[in-house]
C-alpha cells in the first residue's frame, strides 16, 4: 500500500498568522486559511466551504509566510497531520511544503 498524503488548496488567510519557535528552535508560522468554491458531487453542484489551520515550519517559509497578512490569498501544498504531538489531540492542520501568494 502506498501512504500517499497531498493536499493543495487555495483561499484566504482569515487570521494574522502568528510566528514563533518551537522547543527545538524550528521557526513555525501558523495562519487560518478560509476556502469557498463550488464543486460536483454525484453530478450536482455543492458549495464548498472550510478553515483549516496552515502550519509552516522551517526557515524558508517563514521568509514567505512573514509577509503574509489577514485578506491575502493563497495556494499551499503540503500534507495533513496532527496538530500537536500531545497523544490525546485528533484536530488536523495543513502542514505547508510551499506557499504561493496569488496575485
Amino acid at each position: 500500500m502506498t501512504a500517499e498524503n497531498r493536499l493543495v488548496v487555495s483561499g484566504i488567510i482569515c487570521h494574522s498568522p502568528e510566528s514563533r519557535n518551537s522547543p527545538a528552535g524550528i521557526p513555525l508560522t501558523r495562519f487560518t486559511l478560509e476556502h469557498r468554491s463550488q464543486q460536483v458531487e454525484a453530478d450536482l453542484p455543492r458549495d464548498a466551504f472550510f478553515k483549516i489551520v496552515v502550519i509552516a515550519a522551517g526557515t524558508a517559509l517563514k521568509q514567505v509566510a512573514g509577509k503574509l497578512q489577514r485578506g491575502d490569498e493563497v495556494r499551499v501544498e503540503g500534507f495533513l497531520s496532527r496538530m500537536s504531538y500531545r497523544e490525546d489531540e485528533a484536530r488536523l492542520a495543513l502542514h505547508a511544503l510551499a506557499i504561493n501568494r496569488q496575485i
